[in-house]
């Protein structure tokens, strides 16, 4: 059974609180009431409980064999367009995004040189991603950004671990 979790970010509310809970179902609904009472002043009762279990979803899982992990390594000297773009990407592709996470970092030693690490959770759902008409299209705009081309390299996970 996969983990649940409850984000404050994703919940309607003045204090822009940024906790987020993470576990078994009834743990997280039990913190997650607990928390909406002495934080946000709710009251605790069926309401708040229906509407905690409405916000409940999977937690993100970290990547274990048989996930497909894309590193791409780039080279632009126009990142803060480049972050742009994948905000806007991100915006287009919507529920049709099979992304699971992504991570990105500059290279320290090589002056404009990035490299995106994504993962998901099978190849086909990376197809399904790249097959997608707004995947395409970010395509065709990152390269025009690049700095030369793109290379990608395709990973399937043989091997995780974490602490």
């Amino acid at each position: 059974m996969p983990r649940k979790m409850l984000d404050c970010r994703e919940m309607p509310s003045e204090s822009g609180c940024t906790l987020t809970l993470t576990g078994e179902e009834d743990e997280v609904l039990e913190a997650g009431a607990a928390h909406a009472v002495a934080v946000h002043g709710h009251t605790d009762g069926e309401e708040l409980r229906a509407g905690l279990r409405a916000g409940l979803r999977d937690a993100p899982q970290a990547t274990g064999p048989g996930a497909f992990v894309q590193l791409i390594e780039f080279q632009t000297q126009q990142y803060d367009q480049m972050d742009a773009l994948i905000d806007g990407w991100k915006a287009e592709i919507g529920a049709d995004r099979t992304a699971e996470w992504m991570v990105m970092g500059r290279d320290r030693d090589r002056d404009g040189t990035y490299m995106e690490v994504v993962e998901f959770p099978s190849a086909e759902a990376a197809q399904r991603n790249s097959d997608s008409p707004a995947t395409t299209a970010f395509a065709g705009k990152m390269m025009a950004l690049c700095d030369g081309p793109v290379t990608f390299h395709n990973l399937e996970v043989v091997r995780a671990e974490t602490p």
